[in-house]
């Protein structure tokens, strides 16, 4: 459903509310995080986050290709919600380490929080529905 609580029709990965939130926040974090890090966190911690922000959009993408294999598109989601997890912990370490600008942070960390609920619901609602279906 968007946001008006009509049903949306999925028609591709991009149709995906969870893959939308998560590339913008990708952008986000490229645009206002990663640049803000000292020079010294280059081989880690920027890294650690430049890494797990773009896989998850990826990891939707490639799962959603996979959606007729029941294990093969449970992966991607879990994938994808482990690197929110990921995610988040890199942004709070970033703000508390480094005071990178709290607000940002917070939304992005709101909106990584959301996209693993969506993507453990998303699991969760698929896993029935391909019961249902086979």
């Amino acid at each position: 459903m968007n946001s008006s609580g009509n049903k949306t029709i999925i028609k591709s990965f991009r149709d995906l509310e969870v893959y939308q939130n998560t590339y913008k926040a990708m952008i986000i974090v490229y645009k206002e995080v990663l640049p803000k890090l000292p020079n010294s966190e280059k081989f880690d911690l920027h890294d650690q986050l430049a890494r797990s922000a773009k896989a998850i959009p990826r990891l939707i993408a490639e799962g959603y290709a996979k959606r007729h294999q029941r294990a093969g598109f449970q992966k991607y989601l879990d994938d994808a919600m482990g690197e929110c997890n990921e995610t988040i912990v890199s942004l709070e370490q970033a703000r508390d380490l480094y005071n990178i600008d709290k607000k940002i942070i917070d939304q992005l960390v709101d909106i990584y929080d959301k996209s693993g609920r969506q993507l453990y619901k998303l699991s969760i609602a698929w896993s029935k529905f391909k019961r249902l279906t086979t």
